[in-house]
């Protein structure tokens, strides 16, 4: 069994993303596969104007693959830091051609009542 990784509130360290949010995250990104950047049908997450979508779009376009399913290992250099009032997220991404690439999906993940609301910031190479 994986080990559980908690959400941690720390702003002076990152941290693995944690388990609990690690679905949501996966989601998103077979959205994407799928050509779904609205993302309006993906519980939790904040659905992005045509504008971001097409911007996500193009990112990924001009860095020229196709993106592919997060594999387990994707986690393992996946990190998340609290910001005091959100957590920013960096997911590795991988690709059909490459595995592994240097894209990355930046989303900020905001608690609230019981739960969390991802809100996608952007898909880029830092």
């Amino acid at each position: 069994m994986a080990e559980l990784i908690e959400v941690l509130k720390d702003p002076d360290n990152e941290y693995p993303v944690p388990t609990v949010w690690r679905d949501t995250l996966s989601r998103i990104v077979d959205a994407l596969i799928r050509d779904e950047f609205s993302l309006n049908s993906i519980e939790d997450v904040s659905p992005i104007s045509k504008n971001e979508a097409d911007r996500l779009r193009r990112n990924i376009a001009t860095y020229g693959v196709h993106l592919s399913k997060l594999p387990e290992r994707a986690w393992q250099t996946s990190v998340c830091r609290w910001m005091e009032d959100y957590w920013d997220v960096l997911v590795d991404l991988f690709t059909e051609e490459e595995g592994e690439s240097d894209l990355v999906l930046f989303i900020k993940v905001y608690e609230r009542e019981g739960s969390y609301r991802f809100n996608v910031e952007s898909v880029h190479v830092p």
